[in-house]
């Protein structure tokens, strides 16, 4: 399965995204400050807008989600149960992995940002499309949260997962990273090569680094552990 981007353009406003390149299967993340195109990046990989220029083309790929930024324009029931089932799943067990076990009767809407965000999160998980697309997953939610939401995508090992993310705090292992600037998607490559060329990497990261540390991967865990390593 793969995903090749061949010289996309799409002009919006004063701002014109660009990019090419290939998501393979695995996860992989694209990086960048707060509007610079990663959410209508996803918009364009989910072919829910096309390009004015260039192509997406998939290969081996029968399904795809996209987990939009904001969760309840993902919701079309009017109860939290009614809302897993529409989604093909079983609320028994998928509200316990989402945290909001006993709130099955509950209106959707009745929930915190951060308690429908881990719903929808669960639930687009749970589908295992071929293609999954997330745009700021861990927004809205707090650090323990961002750490379940983490574990959660790397369970997922199989097909294609791509984060659009500015989170810089709490991350999960990835197995490439992109970097979007100005409209400009580029590809940095894999895992722990592409590291030391991430203009956006986390502080930790930076530190990690400055020290001559060699993260294996872009957790904090990671870079403790390769700092623990030269000062071993």
């Amino acid at each position: 399965m793969r995903v090749d981007i061949e010289d996309i353009t799409l002009s919006r406003g004063r701002i014109t995204l660009r990019g090419s390149g290939t998501f393979g299967e695995g996860i992989h993340l694209v990086s960048g400050p707060v509007g610079s195109g990663k959410s209508t990046f996803g918009l364009l990989l989910a072919e829910i807008i096309h390009p004015t220029g260039g192509s997406v083309q998939r290969h081996g790929i029968s399904s795809t989600l996209l987990m939009l930024q904001f969760p309840e324009y993902h919701i079309t029931c009017p109860t939290i149960a009614e809302e897993v089932i529409s989604w093909g799943l079983d609320p028994d067990d998928l509200l316990v992995e989402a945290d909001l076990a006993g709130r099955a009767d509950d209106d959707p809407f009745h929930l915190s940002r951060g308690e429908l965000k881990r719903l929808i999160l669960a639930c687009t998980v749970a589908r295992n499309p071929d293609l999954l697309m997330l745009d700021e997953p861990f927004s809205s939610l707090d650090c323990a949260a961002k750490q379940r939401a983490c574990r959660v995508i790397e369970g997922r090992r199989e097909g294609i997962t791509i984060i659009f993310s500015h989170e810089r705090a709490i991350l999960p292992q990835v197995d490439a990273i992109w970097e979007m600037e100005g409209g400009t998607l580029k590809a940095l490559g894999s895992v722990p090569r592409a590291i030391p060329r991430w203009r956006h990497a986390p502080p930790y990261l930076t530190y990690a680094l400055e020290l001559g540390a060699r993260p294996e991967n872009i957790r904090l865990q990671d870079a403790r552990e390769a700092v623990c390593r030269i000062r071993g």
